[in-house]
C-alpha cells in the first residue's frame, strides 16, 4: 500500500492528539477544586501523556527514517524552535511570578533549563510545573535518536536496531522492578513520594511509549491493512490496562501497567494512521484545533486553572462548580490560543527562513 498522501496524513493523528490533551487536563483538573463528575471520568487520565509518547515516536522517527542522510544540525534547529520558546516563556512566569504557581515551589531553575527536572522530582516538595517531567524525557530522549540512526547506519547495523529497541523495551520491566524492591518498598513514609521519584517520573523507567512509537514509524506501512484489528485490539488492551492499574495495586501499574498502556496506544495510533481507518478519513475543525493548540495547552493549563481560580471564585462561583470548570476550560483555550500566535508561530517562521538559508 503506498503512503498516505501528505495533505490528509494527520487527520487521524490530530483525533488521538485532542484525545489526549483533553484527558491530561481532566486528571490534572482534579488537583484543583473540581465536580464531582470530573474524577469519575479522569481516573485513567495520566495515560494521555504516553499516548503523546506513543505520537510523538512514531512522528519524529518517522521523519528521521525518511532522511537519509540525516541532517543534525537540521534536526536540533526544529526541535529547538519547535519546543524551546514556548517551554522558557512558562519557566520565566513560574520563576517571576510566584503567584501564578499552583504549588508553592518549583524544583531549581537549572533543571529546567537543562530539562533534567523529571530525574529525582521530589513531588511533595518541588511540586510546581511538575508536568514538564514529560517533555524533559522527549528532549533527552531526542538529544541521542538521531545520533543512534546515524551509527546504526553507518556501522550496517540497521539489522540489529531493532532487537536493541526490543532490549531497551524489556529492561524497563527490570528497572522498574529494581526501583520498587529497592526504593520504593522501604520506604516507611511518603511511599507515593518515592513512588513518582524512582518509577513514573525518571527516563530511565518511562521510556514504553517513546519506543513502541519508534517501532511503529519503522514497520507503518505493512500494518495499513490491518487498521480495524489494531483499532479494536487497542482498545482491548487498555481496556485490560485499566483493569490492571488500579491504584490499590501499584505493582502492576509499575511493572506491566506503562508498557501495556503503550502498546495499547500504540495499536490505536497505527490503526489511526491508516488510510483504511475512519480516523484517518474524517478531519474535524475542533479536533484539529485542539491538536494544533495542544502543546501550549499542556504547559500553561496549571498556571491557567489555579490563577483563574483564585479570581473568579473572590466573585462568588464556587471552586467546585461546573460554571468554574468551564471558565477554567475556556480560559485555557484562550490562553493557548494567545501563545500560538504570539509566540509559536513566529518563531516557526523565523525557523523556516532559517532553514531555507
Amino acid at each position: 500500500m503506498q503512503h498516505p498522501p501528505t495533505a490528509r496524513k494527520l487527520y487521524g493523528l490530530d483525533h488521538l492528539r485532542a484525545f489526549a490533551i483533553t484527558f491530561v487536563f481532566l486528571f490534572h483538573y482534579n488537583s484543583f477544586g473540581h465536580p464531582a463528575w470530573v474524577p469519575t471520568i479522569s481516573s485513567f487520565g495520566w495515560t494521555g501523556v504516553d499516548l503523546f509518547f506513543v505520537l510523538s515516536g512514531f512522528l519524529i522517527a518517522g521523519q528521521l527514517f525518511a532522511e537519509d542522510p540525516i541532517s543534525l544540525k537540521t534536526f536540533y534547529t526544529k526541535r529547538a524552535f519547535r519546543i524551546f520558546p514556548a517551554y522558557f516563556f512558562i519557566v520565566a512566569l513560574y520563576f517571576l511570578f510566584p503567584y501564578l504557581r499552583e504549588r508553592d515551589t518549583p524544583a531549581p531553575l537549572w533543571k529546567f533549563i537543562t530539562f533534567t527536572q523529571n530525574i529525582g522530582l521530589d513531588l511533595k516538595n518541588t511540586g510546581a510545573f511538575s508536568h514538564a517531567w514529560s517533555l524533559c524525557i522527549e528532549e533527552q530522549f531526542y538529544l541521542f535518536l538521531p545520533i543512534l540512526i546515524i551509527f546504526f547506519r553507518n556501522n550496517r547495523l540497521t539489522k540489529i536496531a531493532p532487537w536493541f529497541v526490543a532490549s531497551l523495551f524489556l529492561a524497563g520491566f527490570g528497572i522498574r522492578y529494581y526501583c520498587w524492591n529497592h526504593f520504593y518498598l522501604p520506604a516507611t513514609t511518603d511511599n507515593w513520594m518515592v513512588w513518582y521519584k524512582w518509577i513514573y517520573y525518571p527516563t530511565f523507567s518511562r521510556l514504553d511509549g517513546l519506543l513502541v512509537g519508534i517501532s511503529l514509524a519503522a514497520v507503518k506501512e505493512k500494518l495499513y491493512r490491518y487498521s480495524t484489528p489494531l483499532l479494536i485490539g487497542g482498545l482491548f488492551i487498555l481496556a485490560g490496562a485499566y483493569i490492571l492499574c488500579d491504584d490499590e495495586d501499584l505493582f502492576n501499574q509499575s511493572i506491566y501497567g506503562f508498557p501495556l498502556i503503550a502498546i495499547g496506544y500504540g495499536c490505536i495510533v497505527a490503526a489511526a494512521a491508516s488510510p483504511d481507518c475512519f480516523l484517518y478519513k474524517h478531519g474535524n475543525q475542533l479536533t484539529g484545533s485542539l491538536a494544533a493548540l495542544s502543546y501550549a495547552l499542556y504547559l500553561s493549563h496549571k498556571i491557567v486553572i489555579n490563577v483563574t481560580q483564585k479570581i473568579i471564585s473572590q466573585w462568588g462561583v464556587d471552586k467546585e462548580s461546573t460554571l468554574m470548570f468551564i471558565i477554567c476550560a475556556v480560559n485555557c483555550l484562550v490562553a493557548a490560543w494567545l501563545m500560538r500566535m504570539l509566540i509559536e508561530k513566529p518563531f516557526l517562521k523565523w525557523r523556516e527562513r532559517i532553514l531555507a538559508k
